[in-house]
């Protein structure tokens, strides 16, 4: 599958927003649809036992010794500027935790503030263990790849033919999604943003069971059946070919859609266009007025008004045209 029919990722817009974005940007945790679910991480006893102790040794270091500054002289000592952009990695706040823990320990102790000291160091304690164990959790990305497993369809949940036809919705979804008429609102009464991932879903759902049965098919290897089983598989085939007819036809339909959000492009530009000239009229009034005479001038300028009124008209018919064809896509194949 050359890239330029091979079709991105896509994801059930039922999925939630950050849901959605964060598995948009893991494509390499996403697990395709055809094949088993990721299973949950699991632990051996062995991990457990290594992180009982890594763990509170991890957090005593940073939180309650002076860890940090150890780190900070060990690194200096090596000159790598690696690793000290390891320790920064962790971010802001862990850096500045482990430096300033410790010197605020020794400030208290020096006060005669036990105590105070004391809650310090089980406080830093507590918040070294608890990054430590996020730090070790399922990635966030793993989980989700996982839990909605089947809601996110990938390149390798369709052969050649569903690809293609994939491909060809996405790139009429992207053309009025993309399109100026669409930014500028003039398409709001189809409501875009919503119906045309929804559209796009469904088509995927569609092709990827199309190629699941066409992969059964193969391995089925028809030819070295008998003719009388043959003949039992034919409804089938049929059906799935029917099936191909009608979401061709969705996918022309968007195309359609597209191509008139594209025609009402066209005359989005022009009537931006025209509405710089009443500024200009005036300038090339001026300059009729002073070469050609008045008669004529007014002439050219009601001249230009026409076109412009003409051009006007043409931008809401082909904005209708746009809206007219964005209706006829219909709902969601089921």
């Amino acid at each position: 599958m050359t890239e330029r029919y091979r079709p991105r990722p896509v994801f059930d817009p039922g999925i939630a927003g950050d849901e959605r974005a964060l598995l948009a940007a893991a494509p390499e945790r996403l697990v395709p649809a055809c094949m088993p679910a990721p299973p949950p991480p699991r632990l051996r006893t062995a991990t457990v036992a290594a992180r009982l102790v890594w763990i509170p040794a991890f957090a005593l270091f940073y939180g309650v010794l002076p860890g940090g500054w150890l780190r900070v002289c060990f690194v200096a000592s090596l000159d790598d500027d690696e690793l000290v952009g390891g320790a920064v990695r962790w971010g802001r706040l862990p850096v500045l935790a482990m430096m300033l823990t410790p010197a605020l320990q020794v400030l208290l102790l020096l006060l005669g503030q036990v105590e105070a000291a004391v809650v310090l160091a089980a406080a830093s304690f507590a918040g070294w263990v608890a990054g430590a164990l996020r730090h070790v959790r399922e990635p966030a990305a793993a989980r989700a790849a996982r839990e909605h497993h089947g809601r996110y369809l990938l390149p390798a949940d369709f052969d050649g033919t569903a690809a293609g036809l994939l491909v060809r919705a996405q790139r009429a979804v992207d053309g009025v999604l993309g399109s100026q008429a669409h930014v500028a609102g003039l398409l709001d009464d189809i409501n875009n943003a919503v119906v045309l991932p929804r559209q796009e879903w469904a088509i995927a759902g569609a092709l990827a069971e199309h190629t699941r049965l066409r992969r059964e098919r193969r391995a089925q290897q028809p030819d070295r059946l008998s003719p009388r089983v043959r003949a039992l598989l034919e409804p089938q085939d049929r059906a799935l070919e029917l099936s191909v007819r009608s979401v061709t036809g969705r996918i022309e339909a968007l195309e359609a859609y597209a191509r008139r959000a594209g025609e009402a492009d066209d005359a989005y530009h022009e009537s931006s266009v025209l509405q710089g000239l009443p500024e200009q009229n005036a300038r090339y009034r001026d300059l009729l007025a002073s070469t050609v005479g008045d008669e004529m001038a007014g002439e050219q300028i009601r001249g230009m008004a026409e076109d412009a009124r003409r051009a006007e008209l043409a931008l809401r018919e082909r904005v209708a045209g746009a809206v007219r064809a964005g209706h006829e896509l219909g709902p969601p194949l089921g």
